[in-house]
């Protein structure tokens, strides 16, 4: 688990005392006297922490992130205190960036009062975003999952479809049967579905085979286009597999590197042990398994559904297998 890094502001002496009580609570934090440098200190420290606490006044704050804003999902969370800590105020990034959640600690810590004003909090109601995320789920459309927010605290409820095992749900979030009814619909495809907002989970493994020294790039677009062509969201694919005589591979583990995916590797015996792929006595001959992208990619769903059969694209095999129960495996996690 990441450890997120926090910084404390101060701009007074009373801010200073608030500060040496946080920094017991907060062992991952740093303290910053501000008195004269408040400005560049808010700019130097917007990309390097996760979280700001600021110990001064509401507005003194707002007029200094206010340039710095960008998007929720990579803003810092900015809390603001008064010295004397009876209040802590999630300013921002209080859902994804856990300004709300610090907000709370120090409160707590403090014998203050945490004021948080995001109207799923206030209300009781799920924060979506939140709970998308923690799901591993990414968002097609985000301006539509907003608005699926809003309708979910003006009505208390929203609709989700999904055509595999799901967690249990909050209370608020209902399941249907059948993705027109949704608010929601938790899908691989890339269809989109009249009226909901589309989430894909990170459900696909793609089992990639080669020839030597294939460049990452022919892995990217030969990934890209087999998605595509199958109506596949990109972004739903979680983890790589392949035969353990391509673990070398420069340009394989380029690509990996590059997007971010785990690879799985699998030596013959295990590939040769996996039923209903396809065969190739090209590959027989060249590695000793019947093949590659297939069996790879069925083991490293777990046992999961074939979707793709191998699709070659220049010097690229791919085939993409879907994880039975994507959602009770951790998004950053291979199957197993």
């Amino acid at each position: 688990m990441k450890t997120e890094k926090i910084a404390i502001l101060y701009l007074t002496r009373g801010g200073g005392r608030l500060a040496s009580r946080l920094t017991p609570l907060l062992p991952q934090s740093t303290v910053y006297p501000c008195k004269g440098t408040l400005r560049q200190t808010i700019v130097s420290c917007w990309q390097e922490y996760d979280h700001l606490v600021c110990i001064m006044a509401t507005g003194i704050v707002v007029r200094m992130i206010a340039p710095l804003l960008a998007d929720k999902r990579t803003d810092p969370s900015v809390i603001v205190c008064d010295e004397k800590g009876r209040f802590a105020i999630s300013l921002l990034s209080g859902h994804i960036g856990g300004g709300n959640g610090l907000a709370e600690k120090i409160a707590a810590g403090v014998g203050g009062q945490a004021v948080i004003t995001t109207a799923s909090d206030v209300l009781g109601h799920t924060a979506l975003d939140l709970w998308a995320e923690e799901l591993g789920l990414v968002v097609a459309d985000k301006p539509a999952f907003t608005k699926v927010m809003g309708k979910l605290v003006n009505t208390g409820r929203i609709t989700l479809y999904a055509g595999f095992p799901l967690p249990p749900l909050p209370a608020d979030i209902v399941r249907v049967d059948h993705p027109e009814k949704a608010d929601l619909v938790i899908s691989c495809r890339s269809k989109k579905y009249l009226g909901a907002v589309l989430l894909n989970p990170r459900a696909l493994v793609a089992g990639m085979g080669c020839n030597r020294h294939t460049p990452a790039e022919e892995f990217d677009v030969a990934l890209a286009e087999a998605c595509s062509e199958h109506g596949l969201a990109l972004q739903s694919v979680r983890s790589l597999a392949s035969i353990d005589l391509k673990s070398d591979e420069a340009g394989l583990l380029e690509f990996a590197k590059t997007r971010g995916y785990h690879i799985d590797f699998y030596d013959r015996d295990q590939l040769n042990g996996v039923d209903g792929v396809s065969t190739s006595a090209a590959v027989l001959k060249a590695t000793g398994a019947k093949g590659v992208a297939e069996p790879a990619a069925v083991l490293a769903a777990g046992g999961g559904r074939l979707l793709v059969k191998k699709m070659k694209w220049k010097n690229v095999t791919v085939a993409i297998a879907e994880i039975s129960n994507p959602l009770s495996v951790s998004p950053n996690e291979p199957a197993l």
